[in-house]
């Protein structure tokens, strides 16, 4: 797993591009495993702060009672549609994989400012990322594995 900090050094084009889709598009979908081992999805929002991605959820949310469970997640970041007329200017879908681990130092909540005091702050550890995106009249992917 590693931090966004440690992704940029592995990766730096497709930490860049990544960082501009997710920067750019409101609709970030969080995939968590519920307690029988389905999905669930949820939206979320994200921030850059130390080095690292960060998410939060609102208090007793059942996305935070699944990640505390079993961290395991994905997160998918769709940019607008595909101009029919030119499909390789679209800029693509960013897809992360790893894992979200809940932080509850009083000291690194602080800085975050979280709407009252039960509200769920997490580190999200990559392991995958992926770009996908149209090159030519092929699509293309980015990743780090």
């Amino acid at each position: 797993m590693a931090s966004w900090q440690e992704f940029e050094r592995q990766a730096p084009a497709l930490a860049e591009v990544a960082r501009r889709l997710m920067e750019g598009c409101r609709g970030r979908v969080l995939a968590t495993l519920r307690k029988d081992g389905s999905p669930r999805v949820s939206g979320i929002e994200t921030i850059w702060r130390d080095g690292e991605l960060w998410t939060g959820s609102m208090p007793r949310a059942v996305k935070a009672f699944d990640l505390r469970r079993d961290p395991r997640m994905a997160i998918h970041v769709a940019s607008a549609e595909p101009d029919v007329e030119e499909p390789s200017a679209w800029e693509g879908d960013v897809k992360l994989a790893g894992r979200a681990v809940e932080v509850t130092d009083p000291e690194v909540l602080e800085p975050f400012q979280l709407p009252g005091s039960d509200s769920h702050l997490f580190r999200i550890e990559l392991a995958k990322v992926v770009w996908t995106r149209i090159e030519g009249d092929e699509m293309g992917h980015g990743r780090l594995a």
